[in-house]
């Protein structure tokens, strides 16, 4: 069975060619935002600043070197 999937050869088999549902609606996992509470940090300089809610880290800039920051 080529890539273990159940399907057999060129696709032929027990499930009909389809595999076993991978990528089927399952949709992404554990790929959620961090939440409210946290830090900001930067890459740059290490800076650690209070996450505020509803403002993604990534649009925030370091108030010491002004590198976009990064959560932490």
């Amino acid at each position: 069975m080529p890539g273990g999937d159940g399907t057999g050869p060129l696709g032929k088999g027990p499930i009909g060619g389809r595999g076993m549902g991978r990528g089927m609606g399952m949709g992404r996992r554990g790929m959620r935002g961090a939440g409210p509470s946290g830090f900001c940090i930067c890459p740059s300089c290490g800076e650690k600043v209070a996450h505020q809610a509803g403002t993604p880290c990534s649009s925030m800039v370091c108030p010491k070197c002004g590198t976009r920051m990064v959560r932490g």
